[in-house]
């Protein structure tokens, strides 16, 4: 089968891999001069970072023995250290009880117990399921916690009120954390500690989270695969209720027997021929959020110890700081300077969105000495790095208007939606893995997965975890 796949991303790169190993004729279309798409590696002052903190961890057999087939014995165990920044202070991620009490006092302590127990009173009477994030993290730990973890940081990054986001958001990240989980975890230290958000270790690649697609791209050309990058899509052509090819932006026309895209989602719809109004009225409703990356390199090396750091406090506008510093040491080599990332995240319209690099660079530098994580250390150089669409927003009733879109491709032959974009799925990079494999099985090997289903994480085919000596069976395995 002739097969095009828009975007090298996590998801259509590990996609056009395996559909070219099953056989198939793949072509692989990029329109940036590299793969990897948000889990992309860049060079900067002689280093090597990523697109913000990428993390590697999945529970899933199936993703893991994807991800070593490529990386082999080619990556590290990474100890993660992270930690919540609010009000001048820095709270541990997971919790440790004495850090968590002498932050927030006794005082403020009680309150937010107080606060819980009225919230676990109150959902005892509770007849309905809550539809908001506000009011389903409100239940779940308090609003006293609610608003000390979780409103700010929520708020910066999706640019809406936690009243307007969906409880959806909530029920795919932390639907299995709980007050009495996070504190129990306190307590023993994370020791045993299962939930995605909470692990203690994770597995990185050398030469960065890049390098994996870099090696996967090596792969689907090394088994006859072609790929063009720096090939944007204008559109997918279809006619009557099968797609039939692409359109480049050069207005070339190509064929294919399938289409498996990763373009965002409203986007490639509103580009197909023929779509009804009320489809093309519903992409309208579902909004992305864009990320501006801003990296600083600062003139000396152990300034703060952790991975990353969640910004909660409602006085900065940045969201979280990565020090790539503190992942494996041949990011950095030789150099005697640190590389911290910056994250701030705007719409379009925005101010944030449509200040100037150096306008940037000087509120990055601001903010970044407002936290004392560097002390007087010298800020070097700052480089803007700017994502537009990078994450689906989960505004209260989305799903209404993208079940009205899933519906319509469900009925367009030879059309496949995948990927963080392509799906409008918040999806990790080991979600966007899987959806490339199981969208490879379905075209490839006929089978019947549901990939709208995919990162609802009830449970896991097999439940596996990778370590330094490779994959390791967990305890138990769900029947």
């Amino acid at each position: 089968m002739k097969i095009a796949v828009i975007g090298a991303g996590p998801a259509g790169m590990t996609a056009a891999y395996k559909l070219q190993k099953y056989g198939h004729q793949v072509t692989l279309y990029e329109a940036a001069a590299v793969v990897g798409g948000l889990s992309r590696t860049i060079e900067l002052w002689g280093q090597k970072v990523d697109l913000g903190p990428h993390r590697f961890f999945s529970n899933d057999r199936r993703i893991n023995e994807a991800w070593l087939e490529v990386v082999q014995r080619d990556y590290s165990m990474v100890d993660r250290l992270t930690r919540i920044y609010y009000k001048k202070r820095f709270f541990h991620y997971p919790l440790k009880a004495m850090n968590a009490l002498q932050n927030l006092g006794i005082f403020e302590a009680v309150l937010c117990v107080l606060s819980y127990c009225i919230s676990a009173i109150g959902n005892l009477f509770r007849s309905t399921t809550p539809s908001t994030f506000e009011d389903w993290v409100t239940s779940r730990f308090g609003r006293r916690l609610f608003q000390i973890f979780f409103k700010t940081y929520s708020e910066k990054l999706w640019g809406i009120s936690c009243k307007d986001l969906d409880a959806d958001f909530a029920a795919q990240r932390i639907k299995k954390l709980s007050l009495f989980a996070a504190v129990w975890n306190a307590l023993v230290g994370g020791r045993g500690n299962k939930h995605k958000t909470l692990v203690d270790q994770f597995a990185f690649p050398h030469g960065g989270t890049g390098a994996v697609y870099e090696k996967m791209a090596q792969m689907f050309l090394d088994e006859g695969g072609t790929l063009k990058l720096s090939t944007p899509i204008k559109r997918v052509r279809k006619t009557a209720s099968k797609a039939t090819g692409v359109e480049l932006e050069n207005g070339t026309v190509e064929e294919f027997e399938h289409i498996v895209s990763s373009m965002p989602l409203t986007l490639m719809v509103k580009s197909l021929d023929n779509c009804p109004a009320e489809i093309l009225s519903a992409c309208d409703k579902l909004k992305y959020r864009n990320t501006i990356l801003v990296y600083l390199e600062i003139a000396a090396q152990n300034i703060f110890p952790d991975n990353w750091i969640y910004v909660h406090s409602a006085d900065m506008q940045c969201g979280r700081i990565t020090n790539f510093r503190n992942w494996t040491p041949d990011l950095y080599g030789s150099k005697e300077t640190t590389i911290v990332c910056m994250e701030f995240w705007a719409n379009m319209e925005e101010p944030l969105w449509l200040m100037s690099d150096d306008q940037l660079g000087e509120l990055a530098r601001k903010e970044m000495r407002s936290t004392g994580l560097i002390a007087s250390a010298t800020i070097l150089n700052h480089h803007i790095h700017r994502i537009s669409r990078s994450y689906p927003v989960y505004s209260t009733g989305y799903k209404v208007p993208l079940d009205i879109v899933v519906n319509y491709l469900k009925n367009v032959d030879g059309l496949t939606a995948i990927g963080r974009y392509g799906a409008f799925k918040y999806n990790n990079q080991d979600h966007s893995i899987l959806m490339g494999l199981l969208a490879a099985e379905n075209i490839g090997r006929g089978a019947k997965h549901d990939l709208w289903a995919v990162n609802t994480d009830d449970e896991y085919q097999e439940e596996a975890k990778i370590s330094a000596t490779g994959i390791v069976l967990a305890d138990r395995v769900p029947g």
